[in-house]
């Protein structure tokens, strides 16, 4: 279904903004790796996320590694914890908590408003499909790079600059959203605008103080 862009009212200023960027984990879906282990011991899942540096794990899977090479790995030094890799991976759709409060609404009014959204997400290629189904305003977005198709991740300025050619971005009309502090500074030294994303409130404010007709 269309939609047709809302007119500013008559008179008001262009806004700063004519594109958002988005992130989406913890921006426009939750993410909560504990959500794969429900009814295990918090202890036992603790134990694997150390033992096998889930957060190096999973930032190389979002960087174009498979997760058959993860498991080759975590087969060879910690054997014990192959059932639960298994499971993060079989089970990955109960790490998405839903859509991030507020924030297919500001979605659905940013694109009425005409501007023009996309994504750039730190994603394993193999696990993005189950984005849609969790939080489906990244639907609306009119096009995604996901890190792991690209074998590229944030905080990488190559991915910036990469999103920037491929959707045709100007930076200083672009506003990048993000919940790391690391991938809005890099975004920054590439131009773009940033806001630090800690709620759907605190971006519809930073919308509004860049001209972007979007209510409180």
């Amino acid at each position: 279904m269309s939609h047709r862009p809302v007119p500013a009212p008559e008179g008001a200023p262009e806004p700063a903004v004519d594109a958002v960027l988005y992130d989406f984990g913890n921006v426009l879906v939750g993410w909560d790796p504990y959500g794969a282990f429900a009814g295990l011991d918090r202890r036992d899942v603790d134990a694997f996320f150390a033992d096998v540096d889930f957060l190096v794990l999973n930032h190389e899977r979002d960087a174009g590694a498979t997760w058959a090479d993860a498991r080759a790995r975590v087969a060879a030094s910690h054997p014990h914890h192959v059932a639960l890799l298994d499971r993060y991976v079989e089970q990955f759709p109960a790490t998405l908590t839903g859509p991030v409060e507020g924030s297919a609404e500001l979605v659905r009014e940013l694109h009425d408003l005409g501007l023009r959204l996309y994504g750039l997400t730190n994603w394993s290629a193999e696990l993005y499909p189950h984005a849609a189904p969790a939080a489906p305003a990244t639907t609306l977005m009119r096009d995604v790079l996901v890190s792991g198709r690209e074998g590229l991740a944030k905080p990488d300025p190559a991915i910036f600059a990469l999103a920037i050619d491929r959707f045709g971005l100007d930076p200083a009309r672009t506003l990048f959203t993000d919940d790391s502090p690391a991938n809005v500074d890099a975004a920054a030294r590439l131009g773009l605008r940033t806001h630090l994303f800690e709620g759907t409130a605190g971006l519809r404010a930073a919308l509004r103080d860049l001209g972007v007709a979007v209510g409180p």
